[in-house]
């Protein structure tokens, strides 16, 4: 049936807009982005119906094309609404073989995520916070929630505590983990007894909270009994059921329905979206998570993506998980939410955790640090002003790399393998300094790197937004940087479960803007010593320690090239040894840079003002 699908409607109903996107299939066989168009989301009053929104920018989307047509497509406007719906010209199970007597107008297909009304918010309760709570964490997160708190019993609250942060919370969905299978009840027995004390009620409605349980399957019964009627339980496999292996997967799927049954049913007007959909609405994040995931599985690539917003920030990782022998097991998809890391709402927290001087040191210019704080102070007290400087500009984008860098930071710290996992290795990998429980994100085996958010797709340059990405992620080896140009990476998530090849020709062409691939050598020497050469193009490009050179090459260009690090510097094959690849271009090119890993900025080092306007310089941006 997807050889059928022509035309594809996409929704994303956001907490503040509405946005549409318009795909169709042009004469060379090919997906493409044809419109986009955006409305104010309408779930509060007075209008309190979110379909009001969903046509209103799809309205947009008939206007556009009736203005715009590209080349290779049908003149004139499409209509893509009929009877106060979005018209879908395919029902289920029918099959139309050819385009010979259908209407050019109508959609083959809509789909829609959503994120409005404050998304999916979840709260997660374990035994031991960092093994079966940890473990719920990351299902939530992986589901596309949003995580208000973390209850364990070696949390350090008491249990008087624990019920009254439930009560205050009023999560949509609680998440229960613990215990191995076969393992020990008591205490999953005595987490449900402080979920009932709470008594806590969800957000909508006057309907009993869900709670999933995917802890011990052995006292399933006496978890039940124990909450009783007023709460709903659903049970699925264990998360841990055993202390070697995590399965999230069926507790994301159950999330998902729960989602579905309990959180959009009861916004207003979700029920007509549902039909329209094919009883299909899904989490923006969600949807984020399932493009990344799927996209990474297929192309065989390890991926990190980071949305960074005015409030918060999430991170996505899909990486190769590997066994004590080195042997490939799976990918591993991560997803976290720092909740108090953004560039407008939460700029102050920023601030509050990284202080200003770890912003400050990002400037290619002298200022008073007690400047730069009155500055974002008043960004927080004014959070939708843009920079009208370029000043202005170059210290929002500071802020964003120490934002960036927290964000990840925290990623890490819950990608990880897993704990209280006891392996047994030899005197080798002893001395090799394997660690249980270390992070599952290895720098040098990233394949890509994918930024979006207002501060990444909207910079000026993209140089601007490749060269945040360098100093906050500071990538090894080489890399292929990205970044997202509208941010349709939710609905083309959502379009992947339905028709992956449509979703991926979109995402490929009109989504992701690739800046070109990073050339970064692992290693330190003094400044001005041999650090890399690389010969691309019949070309030969000696960078120095310290330095940033671009190669000159545009999208959709490639080049063979042998990579060679200086003596004591590693690319990805070892200390010192070449590495022969084929690099890709793109709106930037070909970065090498030759700064060091680990890189690092000292405020008052001397050097550092010319040495970030070198930066600058390097990649053709403007000098203040």
């Amino acid at each position: 049936m997807t050889g059928d699908i022509l035309r594809i409607v996409a929704t994303d109903c956001g907490s503040t807009t509405t946005k549409a996107i318009l795909i169709e299939r042009n004469e060379a066989g090919e997906y493409r982005l044809v419109a986009r168009g955006e409305a104010p989301t309408t779930v509060e009053k007075p209008f309190e119906d979110v379909t009001l929104g969903v046509l209103n920018s799809i309205t947009e989307l008939e206007e556009i094309t009736e203005a715009t047509v590209p080349k290779g497509y049908a003149a004139g406007r499409r209509a893509l609404i009929k009877d106060g719906k979005v018209w879908k010209l395919l029902k289920e199970g029918e099959v139309v073989d050819s385009r010979g007597d259908k209407p050019l107008d109508a959609s083959d297909l809509y789909v829609s995520t959503s994120s409005a009304g404050g998304g999916l918010q979840m709260m997660v309760a374990g035994l031991v916070k960092a093994m079966s709570a940890e473990s719920a964490e990351r299902a939530a997160l992986g589901a596309g929630a949003i995580l208000m708190d973390t209850l364990a019993k070696d949390d350090g609250r008491k249990d008087f505590e624990k019920v009254k942060r439930l009560r205050q919370l009023r999560p949509d969905i609680i998440l229960m983990s613990g215990g191995t299978d076969g393992g020990q009840t008591k205490h999953q027995v005595e987490m449900a007894e402080i979920i009932r004390s709470a008594d806590p009620k969800p957000r909508f409605g006057d309907m009993k909270l869900p709670v999933i349980y995917a802890g011990n399957k052995d006292c399933r019964n006496e978890v039940d009994e124990t909450l009783g009627e007023s709460i709903e339980l659903r049970a699925v496999d264990n998360l841990r059921p055993t202390l070697e292996r995590e399965n999230l997967q069926p507790a994301r799927d159950e999330i998902h329905e729960l989602f579905l049954e309990h959180v959009m049913q009861q916004a207003p007007g979700y029920g007509k979206l549902l039909e329209w959909t094919s009883e299909e609405v899904m989490a923006t994040p969600n949807a984020v998570g399932k493009l990344m995931k799927s996209y990474a599985e297929q192309e065989g690539l390890n991926i990190l993506g980071v949305d960074i917003g005015g409030a918060t920030t999430d991170v996505f990782s899909v990486v190769m998980k590997y066994d004590a022998d080195g042997n490939q097991l799976e990918r591993i998809f991560n997803r976290t939410v720092s909740a108090n890391l953004g560039l407008s709402y939460s700029i102050c927290n920023v601030l509050k955790e990284t202080g200003i001087e770890n912003i400050a040191r990002w400037l290619p210019f002298t200022i008073d640090p007690a400047e730069v704080k009155n500055r974002l102070r008043n960004k927080m007290i004014r959070p939708t002003t843009i920079p009208h400087s370029y000043e202005d500009l170059l210290i929002e984008q500071a802020v964003a790399r120490e934002a960036l860098r927290l964000a990840f930071d925290h990623h890490k710290s819950l990608a990880r393998g897993l704990t209280g996992v006891q392996q047994q290795m030899d005197i080798g990998k002893m001395f090799e300094g394997q660690k249980v429980g270390e992070t599952l994100i290895k720098m040098m085996e990233l394949d890509m790197i994918i930024g979006s958010g207002g501060v990444l797709s909207h910079a000026p340059r993209r140089a601007q937004s490749a060269l945040m990405m360098m100093d906050a992620y500071q990538p090894e080896g080489v890399t292929m940087l990205t970044v997202d140009s509208i941010f349709m990476m939710p609905h083309l998530g959502v379009l992947s479960e339905h028709h992956y090849e449509a979703a991926k020709q979109v995402f490929e062409y009109d989504c992701i803007v690739r800046c070109g691939h990073c050339i970064a050598p692992v290693g330190t020497a003094k400044l001005g010593e041999p650090c890399v050469t690389v010969t691309a193009g019949g070309a030969t490009h000696a960078v120095a320690f310290g330095d940033i050179k671009v190669i000159p090459l545009g999208r959709n260009e490639f080049v063979e090239a042998n990579i060679e690090p200086a003596k004591g510097f590693d690319v990805g094959a070892g200390k010192g040894k070449p590495r022969k690849m084929k690099l890709e271009g793109g709106t930037v090119g070909v970065i090498i840079d030759a700064r060091g890993r680990p890189f690092t900025v000292d405020l008052n080092a001397p050097g550092r003002v010319e040495a970030m306007r070198k930066y600058l310089a390097a990649f053709g941006l403007p000098l203040p």
